[in-house]
Order: structure tokens, then sequence, then C-alpha cells
């Protein structure tokens, strides 16, 4: 759309942000969103203004922002509140190396596992379904 992105419906909208209608729909459902009013029976209209804020909204479920950290994140959008947004910031960075620390254990034990099942032979219990039998 060239220079009537002002004027997007939400098929556009959706068309332009990557994602499908529905999803538009859902983010206002969850207030993410604003439902942009009907001029006299006709339909709404989105602009620049709430593509911009479909694509914050892409970009932080890109990072592992959930729904809920996200509004709390578009709450200081304004750019000015950047220690609070810098501390939202660390604690989700906290709970990615804290996932990727409980990945890197399940990564060695499933590695371990597959290993003893590679050099056991013959009619030997399967030393998976033994560790998850607890045998």
């Amino acid at each position: 759309m060239n220079n009537s992105s002002d004027q997007m419906t939400i098929g556009a909208l959706a068309e332009l942000a990557g994602i499908n209608v529905e999803s538009i729909r859902f983010y206002q459902r969850k207030g993410l969103l604003s439902e942009p009013g009907r001029p006299q029976g006709s339909i709404r209209r989105y602009g620049r203004t709430e593509l911009g804020r479909v694509r914050f909204i892409k970009s932080a479920q890109r990072l592992g922002f959930s729904l809920d950290e996200i509004s709390d994140l578009l709450q200081l959008e304004d750019g000015s509140h950047c220690g609070e947004a810098r501390e939202q910031a660390e604690k989700k960075l906290s709970d990615v190396r804290a996932k990727l620390a409980e990945l890197t254990r399940i990564e060695r034990v499933l590695a371990d596992l597959v290993q003893r099942c590679c050099a056991a032979s013959g009619k030997v219990c399967c030393p998976l379904i033994a560790t998850l039998q607890g045998v």
C-alpha cells in the first residue's frame, strides 16, 4: 500500500503486518490494540499507528515476551521509561537463561541415554525405558 496506509482495512493491516485477521481481532480483545470506530455504517480503517503497534507486539513475541508482558511494555512505549523496560528485559533474559540451562541438562541426559541404548545388545532391558520407569 502506498499513500493509503492510513486507511487500511483489517485485512490490509493483517497482510502488511504478516499475520492473519483473527490475530488482529485477538489483540483487540486482549486490549493490546484499539478497535477504531466505524464511521456511519462504513468499515473500520486502520493506520500506521496500528501497524506499528502490531509490529511491536510481534517483535516482542519473537523475543519470548508473553501477551501480558507485552501489555506492560506497551504502557512504556513512549520511550521515557527505559529503566522499567530494561527491568522487564532483564527478567526475560533471566528466564531465557534458566530455560537454556534446563534444556542443556535435558540434552545431556538424553545424549547419555541414547549412547547407552546404542551400546546395549542382546536381551538387555532398554536403558531409556528402564530409566523412565525408575528401574
